[in-house]
């Protein structure tokens, strides 16, 4: 499952926002996932792996998770993106 969001947030992805989205992902121990921008896939159980994108304002992100809780981890991580200012969904 995955999903598409453009950042929105004038500083980007930065420590604090990108460290809400890992403890996120971590919640949910069955579930792989994973952050692709720029051609480069991080999974987002990891800080560096997050900041390494260096996402700013305007920049897209696609969201993809997989295994067990999916669906739940991808709805917790899309209100994560969208409760903390992060993006928007990039229908």
């Amino acid at each position: 499952m995955e999903k598409n969001f453009r950042i929105t947030d004038e500083d980007g992805i930065h420590a604090r926002p990108a460290t809400a989205l890992v403890n996120t992902a971590n919640k949910f121990k069955e579930a792989e996932a994973f952050a692709e921008a720029n051609g480069k896939k991080v999974t987002l159980k990891s800080i560096l792996g997050v900041l390494s994108l260096g996402l700013e304002k305007g920049d897209s992100i696609t969201l993809l998770v997989e295994g067990e809780n999916a669906a739940e981890a991808l709805q917790a991580l899309t209100d994560v993106m969208i409760n903390e200012g992060l993006g928007e969904v990039n229908a």
